[in-house]
């Protein structure tokens, strides 16, 4: 299951770095339109969390994977359409946007349906630990993928990449035809959005503020790096990423076995710690260090948030409540960039890192309504 949402999330990464190449280089069109012919996708699956959620619920996880990857394989062919026939950029890029819509609809069908299935399969007393897992799968697909379709670009065109988005969530797809099925637990009874999303919005909040530090360094480390004059940023951003994948793989039952409270408390703590340190760094290798921290403490946020999240609400709503959970990391992401970029404009760059210790603050101060407001 873990290697379908990794092979499903492959197919989402691969066309990001070649897609904006394409829409620029080979289209001709500006920085605005590839900013938007990314984004799109996005929006798509924030849009639709919900109703795939209710889809899983009714209907069973199984049947939203096995709908899900095929929609996102269905983005490649689109992407292969856009590139090798004879079309104006404009009809051509109507084709890439058709495809980035449907991958959002894809993605937010799979990925949805593959953490409402592992759930169900293991048992929800063990939410954290698979929650941990997706993750893993996750960021070990957005860091491979990127590369990999840049690599492919040059040598095959994005007719290559696109075939390499089709291929991969066929993969996912069988795979997931092997594994069983389990009931659907929520009937055919419609839960409007707004109920599901009363029971499960302090979880989602706090997971929206820790995602802040991420989104901010993400889009504004090496820019710090550059205004210091210091080079090899990535060294800080592998430290995330080997801090967070490090506590996923070691400690992905914390939340279960000592209280997804305890366990946010501790991550928001270290996570604020980190990003007061990039925020203050006078070195590289304080920068490092506090990108490593941040990413220690990011790492478990997700796990400990989801298990409050999915114990707020009756089983019945469950693929609700994880879709609708999920989504406050998306709007994290798609919002972070713009404000935090205002901010560093008038205040300068470290603000974005002043911005990230703040909103895990805030996450902390969060935490008691979570627990009073859930029946977690």
């Amino acid at each position: 299951m873990v290697l379908a949402v990794f092979l499903g999330f492959l197919s989402i990464s691969i066309p990001l770095g070649a897609l904006a190449l394409e829409v620029r280089d080979h289209l001709g069109f500006g920085a605005a339109t590839v900013g938007w012919a990314i984004g799109l996708q996005s929006l798509a699956t924030l849009l639709t969390r919900h109703q795939a959620g209710t889809l899983c619920d009714q209907r069973g996880p199984r049947f939203a994977v096995l709908l899900g990857l095929p929609l996102t394989a269905c983005s490649g062919l689109a992407y292969v359409l856009a590139s090798v026939l004879p079309m104006a950029p404009a009809a051509s890029l109507a084709v890439l946007i058709l495809g980035r819509l449907v991958a959002g609809l894809g993605e937010s069908l799979f990925l949805t349906g593959l953490m409402s299935w592992g759930i169900a399969r293991v048992g929800p007393a063990r939410t954290g630990s698979v929650m941990s897992w997706v993750g893993i799968a996750i960021y070990a697909a957005l860091g491979l993928g990127a590369p990999l379709g840049l690599a492919v670009q040059p040598v095959f065109g994005f007719a290559g990449v696109g075939a390499l988005v089709l291929l991969t969530p066929l993969l996912a797809w069988a795979i997931a035809l092997r594994l069983p099925a389990v009931p659907a637990s929520g009937g055919q009874a419609r839960v409007p959005f707004h109920r599901v999303l009363g029971l499960i919005w302090r979880p989602g909040l706090v997971l929206a503020l820790a995602t802040v530090p991420y989104a901010a360094m993400a889009a504004f480390l090496t820019l710090a790096y550059a205004a210091h004059g210091w080079p090899h940023a990535g060294t800080a951003l592998l430290g995330f990423s080997a801090a967070y994948v490090l506590v996923r793989l070691v400690g992905s039952g914390l939340p279960d076995r000592f209280g997804a409270t305890a366990v946010a408390v501790g991550s928001l703590a270290f996570e604020a710690v980190g990003q007061v340190l990039v925020w203050q760094a006078g070195s590289p290798a304080m920068a490092v260090l506090g990108a490593t921290l941040t990413g220690l403490g990011f790492s478990l946020v997700f796990p400990a948030m989801g298990v409050l999240a999915t114990r707020s609400v009756p089983p019945e709503q469950r693929g609700r409540a994880v879709g609708n959970f999920i989504a406050f990391a998306d709007i994290a992401l798609g919002v972070t960039g713009p404000v935090v970029g205002m901010a560093t404009h008038w205040f300068g760059i470290g603000t974005a890192f002043l911005v990230g210790a703040g909103a895990t603050c805030l996450a902390l101060a969060l935490l008691a309504s979570v627990r009073l407001g859930g029946r977690a």
